[in-house]
Order: structure tokens, then sequence, then C-alpha cells
């Protein structure tokens, strides 16, 4: 059996090799061609998955690494029987980290407290869950807007998105949908980009395309937070040049997140090949406990990652992909022991 893999999946050659030959391409250059002899594929986002990709291939199961799925043709994988599954949670947390990064070094630098603040969170699902909880660790006030849950389990808990758009931080994290009932594409644009004011702190760690860039570029904000763009890595020069944090799409490039992605696709793939558990993947996760002896939440969290040096890394946007690609190891907060208790799970 041979495998093809994008060669930004996290411990490729340890985790898949028992599957059969492991072939590895970056993302970008997996091409229909170089897919003729494989019966697997196994992705992350930078790869797009449809018929002009698989049309005549052999390909039966395809694998993404990483929680987004705007890359993905499911319909097309359905109807030609190739088995489909995705990692979708497995940065959760990463994201939910980098947004209260942004947050308390924001407080910092603008001298606020979060106990006066409130928090917009627009899209309640695996990161925006962990995020609420997070931010009311610090006594965040957290206005949740996600009508998709809302439809299902009703008003309780929820505000409509005009009122999270009314926060004094409104961060964003939907997927990317152009159809159905409540689609996301410009989910901030034209028609309510007006109810962001010069005080707002705008975030955007879901996916390029949820907040209209044409307009986002000329409107005033207390602060904006980047992480995502359209038509990346060409990303929007005026925004990264007026932004407080502009990062290449790394928010949920830490290493846990990247090892669990490639475990959730390990399993799956196990369950399609009736193969057994190699025990032992489990354990490739393992750094040493770092210790932290700072006194403020700020210092704590800039001392396990800077985000800062992400965004600084990138003031050359020539880079965007280059760093992406050969990010640094960034451990999750979990695995320091820190003096200031910082929010956990």
């Amino acid at each position: 059996m041979k495998l093809m893999i994008d060669d930004a999946v996290w411990g490729f050659a340890e985790i898949f090799s028992e599957f059969g030959e492991v072939i590895t391409l970056p993302g970008r250059e997996i091409n229909r061609q170089s897919l003729i002899d494989c019966e697997i594929l196994i992705v992350r986002s930078r790869t797009k998955v449809n018929s002009d990709l698989l049309k005549d291939t052999n390909i039966k199961f395809v694998g993404s690494t990483v929680a987004g799925l705007d890359h993905i043709d499911q319909t097309y994988l359905y109807k030609n029987n190739i088995t489909f599954v995705s990692a979708q949670g497995c940065n959760a947390n990463a994201v939910a980290e980098y947004v209260i990064s942004a947050i308390a070094n924001l407080a910092n630098d603008f001298n606020f407290d979060l106990l006066s603040k409130t928090l917009g969170i627009i899209g309640v699902g695996n990161v925006g869950t962990r995020l609420d909880s997070k931010a009311k660790q610090l006594g965040i006030n957290t206005l949740l807007n996600d009508p998709p849950r809302q439809d299902k389990e009703g008003s309780n808990g929820f505000v409509k998105l005009d009122e999270a758009l009314s926060a004094d931080i409104v961060t964003f994290h939907t997927p990317l949908t152009f159809s159905g009932i409540h689609p996301s594409h410009n989910l901030l644009g034209s028609h309510n980009f007006n109810l962001i004011s010069e005080d707002t702190i705008l975030i955007n760690a879901a996916r390029g395309g949820i907040i209209d860039e044409n307009i986002w570029e000329n409107i005033a904000t207390k602060a904006n937070i980047i992480d995502c763009w359209e038509n990346e890595p060409n990303i929007n020069s005026k925004l990264q040049s007026k932004a407080y944090l502009a990062t290449p799409h790394i928010a949920g490039h830490s290493i846990d997140a990247k090892f669990t992605g490639s475990f959730m696709i390990y399993k799956e793939l196990l369950k399609f090949t009736n193969n057994s558990l190699n025990k032992q993947i489990k354990q490739l996760i393992n750094p040493a406990v770092g210790i932290i002896k700072e006194n403020s939440l700020h210092e704590t969290i800039n001392s396990i990652y800077s985000f800062k040096d992400d965004s600084i890394a990138i003031k050359d946007s020539t880079k965007f992909e280059n760093y992406r690609r050969n990010y640094p190891d960034r451990y999750e907060w979990g695995h320091y022991q820190t003096q200031y208790k910082i929010p956990s799970g």
C-alpha cells in the first residue's frame, strides 16, 4: 500500500509507516499525477481535495489532520465511495490559548482590566467552547453567538450576532461556509460592519473570508488580531501593517495539536485497514515539564510562547508560507508549572 502524505503532517514517518510505503510532498505540490499509484492520502490544509485531484486515481481513504474542512470536497468523496476522516477539534485548545495570549498582552499594553471587558465569541464549537471556559476563569464576561447550536439547543446562553458584535473584544471561531441556513462567508461585512467601533478589539483566528477584508482594512478599531487571511499566503498588506498582531495562520500549530491531528487520523486508518493500535505512538509527545516563575498573566504566557515573535517573523509577508512550514516548536500551557495561575482545560 502506498500513502501520499503532506510533509508538514507531524510524525508522518513514525506514525504512518506501518501501513505501507510513505511518499511525501509539500501540500501545495500534491497533484493528480503524484497520486496515481497511491491508495491513501493524508493532508493538512494546503491541498485542495476534489475531483481535479482524485479523478482516475486509486485513492480509497482521505485523512485531513487539521480541523478545517473548506479544502475538502466531501460530496465528491462520498459519491465516489472514498472514506474521509478529519481531525475536528485537534487544535481547539491551541487556538483558545492564542486568543487568551493576545487578550492578555492587549490588557497589559493598553492598561485595561480584564474584569471590565466583554468578549463576544462568534462560533461556539470546539474552539469557542474552550475559549469561553478560559475567559470565564479570568473573570471575563462572555457573549456567545452560535445560530446552529441555538437551533438545536434553544436560545438560553446565546445572544444574537449584533449583540456579540457590540462586545469590547470580538473573536470569530466559525467554519467557512458559503451556503446553508447560516453561511459564514463575510459574516462580518457591509451589512453589519457599522457595529464595530473605534474601541473594538477584533480577532479572526478562524478562516479567511469570514470577515470582509476589503471593508476591514478601512475600519478604525482599537486593535486587530489576525491569524487567518483571505488569499493566503498573499495576505492583505494594509491590514497587516495596521494589526496589533498579524500571524501566518499558526494559532492552532502547537505540537500538541499537530500530534493529536495525526493520531486521530492514525486511529481512523487502523479501523479502515483492520490493524491494531501501536501503543508506543501515544508516547511520541512527552516533553519535559517547564517551570515558569513570572507573577503576571501576560509575562507567564509570553514566557511559555510569545506570539509577537510570529508577527515579527512575517513583517516581510513573502516569508508567510516558509515560516508556517518551519514553525518553531510550541507546547501548550498544560506542560508547564506556573507561579501565576493561568486558565486550564
